[in-house]
This record gives C-alpha cells, structure tokens and sequence, in this order.
C-alpha cells in the first residue's frame, strides 16, 4: 500500500550528545567508528495518527536520524483516515511500514490477528535493550491491552489518555456563585446557567462520540455491549442508553456553538483556548492546554474529575502505542526507534519542553517537577490524572479493545448526530443504533 504522505522535511540535524538524547544499541552492532552509524542506509517509514504527542514528536526526530544514519519518513494523517487505511495495510502484511501506531479500538483486532509483532523477544534480550530502558516503568493500566492471548506485549504505549473536565472561563462560573460539576445533574445546571455570559458558548466536545458520550451512556448505567469482552450483544437501546443520549445531545444541542457536530479535538481546544466555549469533557493532553502560553484562559481556566451520573463515575482511558507490522523487514531498525520514541529521556525532555503529560511511565508520573507544574490555578491537575487512571482500572473501557467495536462505534457517531441535530429522537436513533450495531458484530463473525 502507498504511504499516507510525504515525510518530514530534514531539518538542521542536531548532535545527539548536545541534544541529550540516548540512543539504543541496535543489536550486535558496535557503536559506530570512523563516522560509520548504526542505521546508515536505513529508510524508516513511521505512521501515527494526529495528536499533540506525535505532533510533539516530529520535532526531536532529526536526532535520532543524525544519531543512527537512519531516514526517517513520518506520517499523522487523521484519526479516522489513519486507522481505516491502517487496517487496510496490515491485513495485507504489506510491508509499507515498519513502525506504527496500535490504536487502542483496534488493538484486539490487529493483535488478535497477529498482524503486529510481539516484543517481548526484544525487550528480554540485554542485547537489544538495555535494562535502563525499563520496560516495568510503564503504569501496567497502560500496557494491558496490547497483550495478546499468551501474555505477550504488542505495543509500547506513548500516551496514557485519560477524559477530565475543564472550564475555559472559571470566572463566569464563579461569578455564578458555581462550582465545577461534580455531577450530570451539576453540569445541567451550571450550562444552564452560564451559557452565553460574555459571548461564550457554555459546551463542547470532539465530534468522535464513540469516545465522548460513552462515560455518560455508563453513568446512567448503560453500556455499549452487554458484558465485554464475554458477551458482545449490543445494548444501545436500553432505557438507560436512550436517557443518555437525550441528555448528552442536548447539552450539545442546547449549550454548545453553532456548528457544535462539526467540531474536531482540534476546534474544541482552540475554541477553549480563545475563550469561545467555557466548558468540555475532553482528553487531559487537549485539557491542559488551556494554560499553555498562547492561550487567553490561562489565568481562568480549572479542572475537575469527569463528573458522575446516577449509576457512577467513569471516566474513559485508552493507550495507544508504538507497534512493528508483522510485515516490516526492518524489525530491529524499527525496535530502536521505538526505544527512543517512549525513553525515560526523551518523554521527559518532551514534558519540559512541551508540557506533555500524558505520559505513561510512573517515574515521570511521581516526579516533583510532574506534580509542580500540573498544579494550574491551584487545581491539581496530576492528581486528576493518577485519580481517573485509579477509576478505569475497574476495567469499564474493555468495549472499546474487542474486535467488533470501530464499525460500532461509528454507529454510535450516526446516533448522536442525529438526535443533536433533531433528526431523530432519542429512542429512535439508539433503535436504530442497535440494530446496526447488532448487524456490525455479526459481520465481524460474531453471533451475540
């Protein structure tokens, strides 16, 4: 299969040693000599979908190509046009790529189908990674689902992304004599009540709703399969998932911006960021950058847990991880450049540099400097994160790593378009939701 787009452009290569960054020792090679490099010759062509770690990552790639002699072509298309062609690529054990991006929705489905290479040959030989790497470093939430059938470990995650709550405009809810929401029925509230104050919309959240909607269809005790991963029979058309989708889409449709089903990740944080919409329930990675130095909400902006419904809490949490094709013939080169994509070294130097912190390895996690600079405005925001990683491990994301569940999640996106924009009421979308849904498990092979 052709490659999503061209590479990076080479930019000005930097010393590895001035740069800080360590590089792995590729296995049985020397370290290089009379200007001869490890991966000289080597061409690298790396996918990942669009997301600020990646976005991140381009920037410190020229190291590693200037340390190693490797050429690295690198690819974020969009999510949904990198996993669509993705799962195209990898059926075909093509060998177009040699590293890419395991998306949390279709790691049972790729690795499931050995499509991905299992590491842990390479993680277990000191030869090929030194123990300073520390594959135990990673918070074990985070790596649990790349593991196939027999144990093994298929990505190596670089995000743990977890869903908080924000406010752009704090001030206005406080004026209001409010508080951040701890509940729907708070949250209910407090749009209501601050909606349009100052020209600013009260809602908004990316338009993927097969991630957004899901922690409030399980707070009011729904749930997109009976009993994942036993028991895939869809359950979208439940009482309980009927009343979330009304009152999910309309906090979109009655408090968000115009245009609100058209907005990607993307539109959400920069919207937020200007102080054109005051309140989200988004990724912590988008969440945190209301305080960055480009953003006029950096002295308003607050943060909270996702709030709870009727039946609880639960806030959704997904890794993503760096994985080698089954049919890379480039398995060693490709190993090395996942080493130094998620070393200790480098994703410290990217959380200094560029305040990412959706990291997940516990040693940065626990650092000082980690809990310092993720207390904004006096919220905590680490101890948000740490507190909603605590609340996933009850395991109530397992729906979104069985094989079934893109194409349901797609139907779950229709749902919610429909009834925001008043297409449909709520009972008939989610009807309809279920029958699809019902159909998409059966064509995966699945009898519910």
């Amino acid at each position: 299969m052709a490659a999503f787009g061209r590479g990076i452009d080479r930019r000005r290569l930097l010393s590895a040693g001035a740069a800080g960054t360590i590089l792995p020792l590729l296995p049985g090679k020397a370290p290089a000599q009379g200007g001869k490099k490890q991966l000289d010759g080597v061409e690298l062509n790396v996918a990942c979908w669009s997301a600020p770690y990646p976005k991140f990552l381009a920037a410190y790639i020229p190291e590693f190509e200037q340390a190693t002699g490797a050429k690295v072509n690198y690819e974020t298309p969009s999510f949904p046009i990198y996993n669509q062609r993705m799962d195209i690529e990898l059926s075909t054990r093509s060998a177009a790529h040699d590293v890419i991006n395991v998306t949390f929705i279709y790691c049972g489905r790729w690795i499931g189908a050995g499509w991905v290479t299992p590491l842990d040959d390479f993680i277990k030989d000191p030869k090929k990674t030194p123990p300073d790497w520390d594959a135990g470093d990673f918070v074990p939430g985070t790596t649990a689902p790349f593991k196939d059938k027999d144990g093994r470990l298929n990505a190596v995650p670089w995000i743990a992304d977890s869903q908080m709550a924000g406010a752009a405009r704090y001030d206005l809810i406080q004026q209001a004599g409010l508080k951040l929401p701890d509940s729907f029925d708070d949250m209910a509230k407090m749009l209501k009540t601050v909606n349009r104050k100052d020209g600013v919309a009260g809602f908004a959240v990316e338009n993927h709703y097969g991630w957004t909607f899901i922690p409030f269809l399980q707070g009011f005790g729904g749930d997109v399969f009976r009993k994942a991963p036993t028991d895939l029979m869809p359950t979208l058309d439940t009482p309980e998932a009927i009343e979330a989708a009304d009152f999910f889409s309309g906090m979109l449709r009655d408090y968000g911006p115009d245009g609100v089903l058209s907005y990607t990740y993307d539109q959400v944080v920069q919207s937020l960021k200007q102080g054109r919409i005051n309140y989200s329930t988004s990724n912590e990675t988008f969440m945190v950058q209301l305080a960055a130095p480009d953003s006029k909400v950096a002295k308003t902006c607050a943060f909270s847990l996702m709030p709870a419904g009727p039946k609880g809490r639960f806030p959704n949490v997904a890794s993503h991880g760096w994985g080698i094709p089954a049919g890379s013939t480039k398995k060693e080169a490709a190993w090395a450049f996942i080493q130094w994509a998620t070393s200790k070294d480098l994703l410290l130097r990217m959380f200094r540099d560029k305040g990412y912190s959706s990291v997940a390895r516990r040693s940065i996690i626990e650092l000082p400097e980690f809990r310092r600079k993720l207390t904004i405005n006096g919220f905590d925001v680490a101890q948000i994160y740490l507190d909603t990683l605590v609340l996933a491990a009850k395991g109530n994301t397992v729906y979104r790593t069985v094989p079934p569940y893109p194409p349901v999640d797609r139907e779950i996106d229709i749902a919610i378009q429909s009834v925001v924009s008043k297409q449909k009421s709520a009972k008939e979308a989610m009807t309809q939701a279920q029958a699809n849904a019902i159909a998409q498990v059966k064509r995966a092979g699945i009898n519910p």
